[in-house]
């Protein structure tokens, strides 16, 4: 794993200073501390996954990306690109999804419950 610590760090480095922030800025931003950041860069530890996903979302990359330096965007293959999925209600908004929204996306489980309870309770 060596190899992607040695990535890791650059990336870290260069994205950060991308993004226009100071070690100490990204480290509040990321709940650890200026030191924390400066050994992350200078390959001496690394964070853990769920400070890795902070760090990816604060410097706006993804996990892959920040890690080992390659975009998904430029990786994603055409099947994938055609099966992508919206994302139920709440999973964009930060909120919690209410009846309605749940509605809008589950209306199919709705229709299949109420058919089996009608083959249950119908005879």
């Amino acid at each position: 794993m060596g190899q992607m610590e040695n990535k890791f760090n650059t990336q870290l480095s260069q994205l950060r200073r991308q993004a226009g922030l100071s070690q100490e800025q990204l480290a509040s931003q990321v709940f650890v501390t200026r030191q924390s950041v400066s050994k992350w860069e200078q390959g001496e530890t690394t964070p853990d996954l769920d400070t890795l996903i902070r760090l990816a979302t604060v410097l706006g990359v993804s996990l892959d990306e920040l890690v080992s330096g390659r975009s998904t965007a430029t990786h994603q293959t055409e099947t994938e690109a055609t099966f992508d999925q919206p994302e139920p209600a709440g999973a964009t908004t930060g909120h919690p999804m209410n009846f309605w929204e749940f509605l809008a996306n589950y209306w199919w489980a709705l229709v299949a419950l109420a058919g089996v309870i009608g083959v249950f309770f119908g005879h």
